[in-house]
C-alpha cells in the first residue's frame, strides 16, 4: 500500500571508514582508563563494569564531538573530546544517526537517573558504520551496523537461555555507558547488527529506531505470545505503542488501539489498527464494555486477548491492568516512576497471566528487520529527521508534548 513503499536510500552520506587523528587535546584531559572518552576532571569511571582497557598503551586516537549531560535537568553540552582505539572486543562506530526517546528526557531531567554517574552522552537508539575494529571484530570493519540498545555480554545463564535482555551484565547505551548523541562511539562488537542486506531504496539512519522503539514491541508482542488471529489492544498509541500496532498486523492479529490523541489513532487506523478507541473522555468501564464488544464481534474468547500498556502512565497502566479477564495475558511496556495501586487478586480470580519485558535480545534484530524490508511495518510516517545541533530544543518541545514522530538525529548537523 502506499504508505508502506521504501525510503530515499542515503546511504553515500552515512560515515565510512576515516583515518584516526594524530593525537593531541580536543578540549579536556587525555582519556582515562574504562571508558575511551575525553571528560572533565569530576569524571567518576569505573574501569571493570564498561570492560574497556588500558587507554595509556594506545598511540592514535579519534575526533570526535559529544553531547554531555552535566547534571540532572542541565541542557546537553556539546564538547570536542578523544576516542582511543577500540580494544580487544570493541568497536569505533560513527554514528549516523540516533534517535530521540522519552528515556533520554527522563535522563535528561533527572527524573530517571542513569546508572552511570554523570557526565553522560545519552542516546540509544544508534545506526551507524564501524571505522575502527578491535581484536576479534575485524570482519564488522566499513560496515553498517545497528547498535542494539541492550548490550548483553552473550555468555551468562540469561544469554545463554535467549534471554539476553534480562543480561545482569548488559550495558545500555546512554545509561552504563557513553551513548550515540556524538559523532563517534566506543562498543562491544558482538551484539552489533549489520545492515549490509537491507533493500537499496531504504534510508539507513532511519533503521536507528529499531534499536529501541521498534524491536521493544516486538520483544513485547513474542512476549506476549500473540500470534494470528488473536486480538491484541495496544494501550497508548505513540511511539513504541504506534509500532507495536504495526508489528501484531504484520503477525496476522486483530489489533485495537487505544489513545487520548485522535490524530494519532487516525494514523494508526492508516497502520494495522481495525479499531481505534479515545480513551481520554471515557471511564475503564466503558472501555472494557467496548474491549468486551469487539472480542465478541470477532468470535473470540478472552483466553485470545493479549494487552500491550505502552502508555507509560499510571492511567494507562491502570487501564492495561482493568482489561484483564479470564485466561488474558498483560505485557508491561510503559514506564512510570509514578506508583500505581492494583489488586493483584483479579490474576488469581482470572487465572490471567502478567508479564514485563525489557528491550530485545539482539539476535532477534534480523527477525524484526525483515518486517521492514518486506514494507510489513512503515517508518517514514513516523520518523522525522533533525540536526543533533537542536538536541536540547526537541528535548524542551518532547517534555512540552510538541512532537509528533520520533526524530532522529544527524550528529553531522
Amino acid at each position: 500500500m502506499e504508505a508502506r513503499r521504501g525510503f530515499p536510500r542515503r546511504r553515500e552520506g552515512i560515515p565510512g571508514p576515516t583515518v584516526p587523528a594524530p593525537r593531541g587535546r580536543l578540549g579536556g584531559p587525555s582519556p582515562r582508563a574504562g571508558t575511551g572518552i575525553a571528560n572533565p576532571p569530576r569524571r567518576v569511571y569505573h574501569p571493570a563494569r564498561l570492560g574497556a582497557g588500558d587507554f595509556g598503551r594506545r598511540k592514535v586516537t579519534t575526533a570526535a564531538e559529544a553531547y554531555f549531560l552535566d547534571s540532572p535537568g542541565g541542557p546537553l553540552a556539546r564538547r570536542a573530546i578523544e576516542l582511543a582505539p577500540p580494544g580487544p572486543g570493541e568497536v569505533l562506530v560513527a554514528v549516523g544517526a540516533c534517535g530521540l526517546c522519552h528515556t533520554d528526557l527522563g535522563f535528561a531531567s533527572g527524573s530517571v537517573p542513569t546508572r552511570h554517574p554523570l557526565p553522560l552522552v545519552l542516546g540509544h537508539e544508534v545506526m551507524g558504520t564501524v571505522t575502527a575494529a578491535g581484536e576479534g571484530q575485524a570482519h564488522l570493519l566499513g560496515r553498517p551496523v545497528l547498535v542494539p540498545a541492550v548490550l548483553p555480554c552473550g555468555d551468562c545463564p540469561f544469554c545463554r537461555a535467549g534471554r539476553g535482555n534480562a543480561c545482569p551484565r548488559q550495558r545500555m547505551p546512554g545509561n552504563d555507558v557513553h551513548g550515540g548523541f556524538a559523532t563517534h562511539m566506543l562498543v562491544p562488537g558482538a551484539p552489533l547488527v549489520p545492515l549490509d542486506d537491507a533493500p537499496g531504496e531504504l534510508d539507513l539512519r532511519r533503521l536507528c529506531v529499531v534499536a529501541d522503539a521498534v524491536s521493544t514491541a516486538w520483544q513485547a508482542l513474542r512476549r506476549s505470545g500473540a500470534g494470528e488471529g488473536d486480538a491484541v489492544v495496544v494501550v497508548g498509541a505513540g511511539g513504541v505503542g504506534g509500532f507495536a500496532i504495526q508489528v501484531a498486523h504484520a503477525l496476522g492479529a486483530h489489533v485495537l488501539a487505544c489513545d487520548v490523541q485522535g490524530e494519532r489513532l487516525r494514523l494508526m487506523a492508516l497502520h494495522g489498527a481495525e479499531r481505534t478507541l479515545a480513551v481520554g473522555s471515557v471511564g475503564p468501564k466503558e472501555v472494557r464494555r467496548e474491549v468486551k464488544a469487539w472480542l465478541e464481534g470477532l468470535g473470540l474468547a478472552t483466553l485470545r486477548l493479549r494487552v500491550l500498556e505502552t502508555s507509560g502512565t499510571p492511567e494507562g497502566q491502570l487501564l492495561a491492568y482493568g482489561l484483564l479477564a479470564p485466561a488474558a495475558t498483560l505485557v508491561q511496556v510503559g514506564y512510570t516512576p509514578h506508583t500505581v495501586e492494583l489488586r493483584l487478586s483479579n490474576l488469581m480470580a482470572f487465572d490471567a497471566t502478567v508479564h514485563g519485558t525489557w528491550g530485545c535480545p539482539p539476535q532477534a534484530y534480523p527477525e524484526v528487520l525483515g518486517l521492514i524490508y518486506r514494507r510489513l511495518v512503515a517508518l517514514d510516517p513516523f520518523v522525522e529527521e533533525a540536526p543533533m545541533s537542536r538536541l536540547n530544543e526537541l528535548l524542551g518541545d518532547m517534555a512540552a508534548h510538541r512532537l509528533t514522530r520520533r526524530m532522529v538525529l544527524d550528529p553531522r548537523r
